[in-house]
């Protein structure tokens, strides 16, 4: 049996045992209902899009200027990278 099924009672009528297995069905489509919603391209992109707003805006809009200075950072650390090893390698 899967978990969460009731396992059919000696007492229960056919037409209980068809409500229970209706209402399995109904459980299962609301479920894979969910995770295809979940798995959607589009969805999976707007999450993706909310999670990063979400890090380099605060709530009320306003820019959080620390995680810009740390992307700043990182990019002028990158530059900084490939200009000393073209000057290392001489191109």
């Amino acid at each position: 049996m899967a978990a969460g099924a009731n396992p059919p009672r000696a007492d229960q009528t056919p037409e209980q045992i068809v409500s229970d297995i209706e209402g399995t069905r109904e459980q299962l489509a609301q479920t894979i209902d969910a995770l295809v919603d979940r798995t959607n391209p589009k969805n999976v992109a707007a999450r993706t899009l909310d999670s990063v707003k979400a890090a380099f805006f605060a709530p009320d809009g306003s820019p959080r200027m620390d995680q810009f200075a740390k992307v700043g950072g990182a990019v002028v650390g990158v530059i900084a990278v490939v200009v000393v090893l073209r000057r290392v390698v001489g191109d």
